[in-house]
């Protein structure tokens, strides 16, 4: 299924690659760009096993150019002192492989990239939290980004409003875990596990979560702190405080957020005519398995919008197909569908 993708005009399709096979999958399936990540926490995906060294990204850069499919690196944790050497390395190596854009978050990093590289693109990250049109005005001036991930908290119509007055080009969620707070902005598991998510790269540190064995079934803590528990007939997920079940006023269930996967399909469309740029698969952290499927349905209804705008219409295996690798096996719209809004 590889080639044909510069001749698309269609919004472009971003794809995530936690490592070698997964890029290829993304690339062999449709994906218009992939975006990876090192494997030094510079990331917001940093688990053990995952992401790219020197040697694969070189390999993961070459495949993907080979096809006509665009590389990013996401580089959108924020540096400390202590961590800012290791930040600007991983900008320059970003460089030296010869990608095709960075997509960062932190101002400082942003005006390193600026001033170091000027004609890397570079793309503002969804842990930017620029939600409207005055702040991506800024971040376009100050710091030249051509692009801005939005955060999973708009509205159809706020989405649209950012895109009609924004002076840059606006990506968007369109498949993948949830994340119910304002992305860059949450502090539950730093709360709970003396790390933030913005500079340790990852929600649940691995060394923070345990599992245990006990007579109610299999209990999952984070530092400790007891996140779920489940039966030997249920799939137990990663422990993320935010969509753990707790116990509020007699009641236990899921206090903050129930396990859903975000699925735009529906209204692909409209996000088409508000005139967003490229829609994003979430889930660097998922299998290859995952990316290619997920990639397949996305490029053929991408593909399908494109050569009939007018006849759109969402195909029940494309659904049936996406709710097998869904949190929870179920999607939703989330903050898309605000009518209030």
């Amino acid at each position: 299924m590889r080639g044909d993708h510069n001749d698309r005009r269609s919004m472009e399709l971003v794809c995530p690659a936690g490592g070698l096979a997964a890029l290829k999958a993304a690339v062999d399936h449709g994906a218009d760009s992939v975006y990876v990540g090192f494997q030094d926490g510079t990331n917001a995906r940093s688990f053990g096993g995952l992401n790219f060294d020197q040697t694969s990204a070189r390999d993961g850069v070459r495949y993907a150019h080979a096809a006509g499919v665009k590389v990013l690196v996401a580089l959108n944790t924020y540096p400390r002192d202590d961590t800012w050497h290791t930040a600007t390395v991983a900008v320059d190596r970003a460089a030296d492989l010869g990608v095709d854009g960075i997509i960062l978050a932190d101002p400082g990093l942003l005006a390193y990239a600026a001033e170091r590289y000027p004609d890397l693109a570079r793309h503002l990250s969804v842990q930017g939290s620029a939600t409207n049109e005055e702040a991506l005005a800024w971040y376009q001036r100050t710091f030249g980004i051509r692009r801005a991930v939005l955060p999973r908290v708009l509205s159809l119509a706020q989405v649209e409003r950012v895109c009609a007055n924004a002076p840059v080009d606006i990506e968007v969620f369109g498949f993948g875990s949830l994340c119910v707070m304002v992305e860059g902005r949450c502090a539950l598991s730093s709360y709970v596990t003396g790390d933030s998510p913005n500079t340790a790269g990852v929600c649940s540190p691995a060394r923070a979560v345990q599992w245990r064995k006990t007579p109610r079934g299999m209990e999952s803590r984070l530092n400790g702190v007891l996140i779920d528990c489940y039966a030997d007939d249920e799939n137990a997920g990663y422990p993320t405080l935010c969509k753990g079940r707790f116990t509020v006023a007699g009641e236990t269930g899921y206090a903050i957020e129930e396990p859903t996967s975000l699925n735009t399909l529906k209204i692909l469309p409209e996000l088409a005519r508000a005139g967003v740029t490229a829609i994003k698969i979430e889930g660097r952290q998922r299998s290859p398995a995952y990316v290619a499927q997920v990639t397949r349905v996305w490029r053929q209804a991408l593909d399908a919008w494109h050569d009939a705008p007018d006849g759109f219409a969402v195909q029940t295996n494309w659904l049936h197909q996406l709710d097998k690798v869904a949190e929870g096996q179920q999607h939703t719209l989330g903050a898309y569908h605000r009518s209030w809004k």
